[in-house]
């Protein structure tokens, strides 16, 4: 199974472009599925699964508890992978083809309240080289919508300050330009003129955000530092990277932004991924209406 899986693995890197991040998603639902194939079927050679096991296997994901949408992701994944035997002539049947995705209930993303946003873009205090950085990836992410991985992969010829925008590189490296905005302007500058070389030292570094040691930020880093400041700034949800994201996508289109604009900053190949916003707004009216209409 090793041999087709890292023909597989070549097949998504070199031909279809993956991410790393993706690429590892994919490696680690592989992997559960062929220890599954090994162990509780006997099976080793992708010629012998039948839909059988792989409905088997689809159940004891369940009975350990993953959702319907974690499921349909994994699914997804294994239907590559059979698609891929079979195109290349390893198999002569795809057991996938026939199985039905894990129904699941769209759940509506979470996002921040303007006020919180702002209480969380204050959050870092001081002028110290860590404090100045933070409060400029801060406010570059909800300036931008970046995904966390788009953010720390930054490099400074990415940005095109001149012009009030940076490069951003996201799911199959597909580049797109994102305007920034004055207060992330500002702040970009800041960090980049002073604290930047403090963290730098004698580093030589291409990396936009930088850790103490002058390398590059991890995405691990940046979400444990996120929530402090969360924390500090007395934010009840629990907050994580996406919620700027979802925050910065619905916050335009209830400004009046129009809907093709925020899928091109979104980077999202699919208009109807961006209407989820829609959706979150609806909901927010609803809420309003029932809450404070007489005869809500």
């Amino acid at each position: 199974m090793d041999q087709y899986l890292d023909y597989f693995f070549n097949f998504l890197s070199v031909e279809k472009g993956l991410s790393v991040n993706t690429l590892n998603a994919y490696g680690r639902d592989l992997a559960s599925y062929a220890g599954f194939l090994s162990e509780r079927e006997k099976v080793a050679n992708p010629a012998d699964i039948s839909q059988i096991m792989l409905l088997n296997y689809l159940t004891f994901l369940k009975n350990n508890g993953l959702s319907p949408r974690s499921r349909a992701r994994v699914l997804s994944a294994l239907r590559s992978f059979h698609r891929f035997l079979l195109q290349e002539k390893y198999t002569e049947h795809d057991p996938s083809a026939l199985v039905e995705s894990p129904r699941s209930l769209s759940a509506l993303p979470k996002l921040l309240s303007q006020r919180d946003v702002e209480r969380l873009l204050q959050s870092p205090k001081g002028e110290s080289p860590i404090a100045v950085r933070d409060r400029a990836m801060l406010e570059v992410l909800y300036a931008t919508g970046m995904r966390v991985s788009e953010l720390v992969g930054l490099r400074l010829g990415d940005l095109k300050l001149d012009i009030g925008c940076l490069n951003a590189f996201g799911k199959g490296s597909k580049q797109r330009l994102i305007p920034l905005g004055e207060s992330a302007i500002e702040i970009l500058k800041e960090y980049l003129q002073d604290a930047r070389l403090k963290l730098l030292k004698n580093v030589v570094s291409e990396e936009v955000f930088l850790n103490v040691r002058g390398k590059k930020l991890s995405r691990q880093g940046f979400w444990k530092n996120l929530r402090a400041y969360a924390i500090k700034a007395e934010i009840k949800q629990k907050v994580y990277p996406h919620m700027l994201r979802h925050s910065f996508a619905t916050h335009l289109l209830e400004n009046g932004a129009d809907l093709r604009s925020v899928q091109t900053m979104l980077g999202h190949a699919d208009i109807s991924t961006t209407q989820i916003y829609t959706h979150v707004i609806q909901e927010r009216l609803q809420k309003l209406h029932q809450q404070f209409h007489p005869r809500g």
